[in-house]
């Protein structure tokens, strides 16, 4: 019932459908403002890890936990969050999201006053589960929002103000987190002999709270604007209409999806690339170049200003180019970038790296849109599973951080994503043969 049905390649694809329909661009803007606002606390992650390394003398293993803790939440409460949206509709879903993404954000506050990374971990672990509410609710809403036909376009254009959030995310870290103060090792021991190292660890530690503070009180006065907000009782059009013979059934027979389950994959792999070419993206910098840590900071901002550049550019560029083909072609180009920061190590090196974020902006909205066209009235319950693929960061971000330390090279650790990139140009081809997309 859920099995993968081929779709004729003469069948055309429409690139022109209206992006929405009349009416409906105020909720477009409520919703698509979320894609902005979970975005800034993903990206703080990036300043946590090399924050915590300083402020608890952690590995980069250990810090890699960050991501870890961030993207077990994701993974445990997306099937939640489906069920909540499939049985009491998207706007409880997103409530319960924003609240949770708050509560989070508050609960920073005492974890730097017991200046404890336990606390910090699980205040991350809740702001993640709110956040996973969130994804699960606004990216098949925004899919259904508006013609099937014109889907991938529609989410690429809301995905599209996630890395405004991104450099947002990136530049308070870099000003308000990062001290600026990187201590040599005679530093260090002339601080411990006076018996005010600890002191200086725990004013780190204090820098990290303010911002997400501040954060948790927009993400209050954001939910007040989606509670006083008129939700439909149906929505325009279903994502799933590509596969009209899956609306009946089991939601668990979505398990047989060949086409699901592949995306899920691919939302696993490419998650994880880019968390992980992100996460370690400052240790490169610094060990190649050597730059300083908010120098290194502002370079991350660009692989986001990259990364922003490509979800408008090729949002708009998909009303002619079809998204399985334009994706294809960002995995090639994204092996080949990988490759050479691999092998050309420096600011070579670091320039292909910051590339990347170009071409891989399309990949995650243009996976999870592809994900749910077979789905039909189980929606939700495939976005459930595909954001749960956000695993993918849990996962590869530690091991790139295991890779690094035992091959003693941040470069050698770029290789899992460079793996991930050839599987996504798989899924790639397959939805271009399969919907002729």
């Amino acid at each position: 019932m859920f099995a993968s049905t081929p779709t004729s390649k003469t069948t055309p694809q429409p690139q022109n459908e209206p992006l929405l329909p009349r009416g409906y661009g105020r909720l477009f803007f409520l919703v698509t403002v979320l894609f902005f606002l979970w975005a800034i606390p993903n990206n703080l992650n990036d300043i946590l890890i090399r924050q915590f390394m300083k402020s608890f003398t952690l590995t980069r293993f250990e810090a890699g936990l960050v991501q870890s803790a961030f993207y077990f939440g994701y993974f445990l409460m997306a099937l939640p969050a489906g069920l909540l949206i499939k049985t009491k509709g998207y706007k409880a879903g997103f409530l319960a999201g924003l609240f949770s993404f708050a509560l989070g954000c508050v609960l920073f506050w005492p974890a730097a006053a017991a200046g404890s990374y336990a606390f910090f971990l699980s205040a991350l672990f809740i702001v993640a589960s709110g956040l996973a509410f969130l994804e699960t609710a606004a990216n098949p809403f925004i899919a259904q929002l508006g013609p099937a036909e014109s889907a991938e376009r529609r989410l690429n254009l809301a995905q599209a103000f996630n890395p405004l959030g991104a450099i947002t995310g990136v530049l308070i870290g870099t000003r308000f987190i990062f001290s600026g103060v990187e201590l040599r090792p005679q530093q260090v021991l002339h601080l411990q002999q006076a018996g005010k190292y600890t002191a200086y660890l725990h004013h780190e530690t204090l820098r990290v709270f303010a911002p997400y503070l501040v954060l948790g009180g927009i993400v209050v006065l954001w939910a007040i604007l989606i509670m006083g907000a008129r939700f439909p009782a149906t929505m325009p059009s279903q994502a799933g209409a590509h596969g009209a013979q899956a609306r009946k059934g089991s939601w668990k027979l979505l398990l047989q999806s060949r086409t699901l389950l592949f995306a899920v994959v691919a939302q696993f792999l490419y998650v994880g690339a880019q968390v992980g070419t992100w996460s370690y993206f400052i240790p490169y910098a610094q060990e190649y170049t050597h730059v300083s840590e908010r120098a290194a900071g502002l370079l991350l901002t660009g692989t986001l200003v990259a990364f922003g550049i490509g979800r408008f550019g090729s949002a708009y560029l998909m009303r002619w180019i079809a998204p399985g083909r334009m994706m294809l072609a960002y995995s090639a180009a994204n092996l080949l970038l990988l490759a050479a920061g691999i092998l050309a190590p420096g600011w070579p090196g670091l320039i292909c790296i910051l590339l990347t974020s170009f071409f891989m902006s399309i990949m995650y909205p243009t996976i999870f849109s592809f994900g749910l066209r077979d789905a039909g009235e189980f929606t939700n319950i495939a976005g459930s599973l595909l954001v749960m693929a956000i695993l993918g960061g849990a996962v590869l971000t530690p091991l790139m951080g295991l890779v690094a330390e035992f091959a003693h090279s941040n470069a050698i650790a770029y290789l899992l994503p460079a793996v991930s990139y050839v599987v996504i140009a798989y899924f790639s081809r397959y939805a271009e043969r399969k919907w002729n997309v």
